[in-house]
């Protein structure tokens, strides 16, 4: 049921959304030079890695780590960078990761080819064996604020506990929270 679910809403998603997405495209591009997308190296499904699009919020000589990691993110963050992270409408191009069943629409959050503490604690956790999500049970209990091992510990409960019904109200949960900007430190 789950799969069936994600084919059918991201790809709702696409065409109602694709005027805002051509819109937000339209608007990174003017804002700062280079692409309107970031494809980013993710950690997927058994770890293997697979490049996930994003609306481009840093300049594009930033380095490629989590932006947590850098020395000053927000020297790295355009002006409409911060308005994308902070509303999450830089996550809107996922939604053709899980249309081509990269993604789920819930799942733990990818991680970044060289997270590679996430990556081995998850692997513990079997929690690798999860379709990684454009939200999950971690990203709405704290996103950027939690620790590593308290992330792995709710990805592994959403495995425990995985049904529509939970991924139906993380679904609502990540929709207010998106607008409310909370939990994001960058």
């Amino acid at each position: 049921m789950k799969r069936p679910f994600d084919i059918f809403v991201s790809l709702a998603g696409l065409v109602v959304l694709s005027p805002v997405l051509l819109g937000l495209a339209i608007a990174v591009r003017l804002d700062s030079p280079g692409p309107a997308l970031h494809w980013s190296r993710r950690v997927g499904r058994h770890n293997r890695i697979f490049r996930m699009p994003k609306f481009r919020t840093m300049r594009t000589d930033a380095p490629d780590v989590a932006t947590h990691l850098l020395a000053e993110p927000d020297r790295w963050i355009t002006p409409l960078g911060r308005v994308l992270r902070r509303t999450s409408l830089d996550e809107l191009p996922q939604l053709w990761s899980v249309l081509t069943g990269e993604m789920s629409l819930v799942g733990p959050r990818p991680a970044l080819f060289n997270q590679d503490d996430l990556v081995a604690l998850r692997t513990e956790a079997g929690v690798d064996r999860l379709r990684p999500g454009v939200t999950g049970w971690a990203q709405i209990n704290g996103r950027d604020e939690l620790p590593i091992p308290e992330k792995v510990r709710l990805d592994r409960e959403y495995m425990q506990r995985m049904s529509l019904g939970f991924d139906l109200a993380i679904i609502w949960r990540t929709a207010s929270q998106a607008f409310s900007g909370r939990g994001i430190s960058h």
